[in-house]
């Protein structure tokens, strides 16, 4: 008790956000092993872990750097076709599922992170409304090139073609990915597991930046730009690694979606599954880790929970949106809650005094 009572507020708060996150997943693999739960919700668990981990490296530009970033689902995508491409090639000689995951979660980071860099070069020397709208079209770009991309596999190794099947030239072998059709037969190396490995992973990667010096450069970049630079602080530097970070981990978090289905098709990581995962951000908190990973959650089971309502489920999902962003903005409601958790610290605070003074008076006997 005296230990936690010395921390400081930034440690508590990361030890609360890493707690959240085990005791969810102990939960809910008793209830999996318990069968207290329904397939569909199963099937849900491992997309839940890949938007947790898409909710939090976009707040990491959205909400830490104050950057609107619209193209997420670009970065996302392009880890997902590279990460199913290189399972596709280590599943006939890696027998380890585990192995053969890793791996191609490891490579669908890199070439995110890639993609991030080339896209952020010209990006990060943007502001505001600008930077939305070119954050926006390089995201419809990659989806146009990955609806234009054939890869195939032989037995002479991997062919790429940006015209056609016909043009990989190969002498039999397996198509990976067909233009605008997407991959199909895809191995379904994800798991629940890996799921909570990878938040676990986000998690670290995120807090461990944001509370390091260049976390701190990137937050005076955003609270006062004009300032930030006054100080020699490369404004551009620190963007940047703010959104190849957040880049990398959000191509880990396609890979690791691609890979939970059998299919998967370039128009999935659209626009809209930007705007999505943008939403579970605002909706969280910008700048609240852990409001964006059970926004992130919520809004991912909802839709599937009302499933039974037919055509209004997602009327009643929009309207549930628009009561939740309401109350979250309402400042009397804001003040309310804000007594609420000053009432309950104080009580929490008056409980370990009375813990301690009574340890201190055994002591004393």
């Amino acid at each position: 008790m005296e230990r936690i009572k010395n921390l400081n507020k930034t440690t508590r708060s990361n030890i609360i956000t890493f707690a959240i996150v085990i005791v969810a997943f102990v939960v809910m693999q008793a209830l999996i092993a318990a069968h207290a739960v329904s397939h569909s919700i199963i099937g849900l668990l491992v997309p839940i872990c890949a938007y947790v981990c898409m909710s939090i490296s976009l707040n990491l530009v959205v909400g830490i750097s104050g950057e609107l970033s619209l193209g997420h689902a670009g970065f996302m995508s392009v880890g997902a076709f590279s990460g199913l491409v290189v399972a596709s090639y280590l599943n006939a000689s890696i027998n380890s599922v585990p192995l053969c995951l890793f791996v191609s979660i490891v490579v669908a980071g890199i070439f995110a992170a890639i993609a991030g860099f080339l896209v952020g070069l010209p990006v990060m020397r943007l502001r505001g409304d600008y930077l939305a709208i070119v954050t926006l079209a390089f995201g419809e770009i990659i989806k146009n090139l990955l609806n234009n991309l054939y890869v195939g596999m032989d037995a002479k190794g991997l062919h790429f073609s940006m015209k056609s099947a016909q043009a990989l030239g190969m002498d039999g072998g397996k198509i990976l990915i067909e233009g605008p059709k997407g991959a199909v037969g895809i191995p379904q190396l994800s798991s629940f597991v890996a799921g909570f490995i990878l938040i676990l992973f986000t998690l670290i990667v995120v807090l461990n930046l944001v509370n390091s010096r260049t976390g701190r450069a990137i937050m005076a970049v955003r609270d006062n730009r004009i300032a930030a630079e006054s100080v020699g602080i490369n404004v551009t530097k620190y963007r940047l690694i703010a959104f190849v970070v957040s880049a990398a981990l959000a191509g880990m978090a396609g890979a690791l979606y691609a890979m939970n289905f059998s299919s998967i098709a370039p128009k999935k990581f659209d626009f809209n599954t930007s705007i999505l995962v943008l939403v579970f951000v605002v909706l969280g908190g910008m700048g609240n880790i852990r409001g964006g990973m059970i926004a992130a959650a919520v809004l991912t089971v909802l839709p599937e929970q009302l499933r039974f309502i037919g055509d209004y489920r997602m009327l009643i999902y929009s309207v549930v949106l628009i009561g939740v962003m309401i109350v979250t903005n309402n400042p009397k409601i804001q003040r309310v809650l804000g007594d609420f958790k000053e009432r309950f610290r104080r009580r929490g605070n008056g409980a370990a005094q009375e813990v301690d003074s009574l340890e201190g008076g055994a002591s004393d006997e």
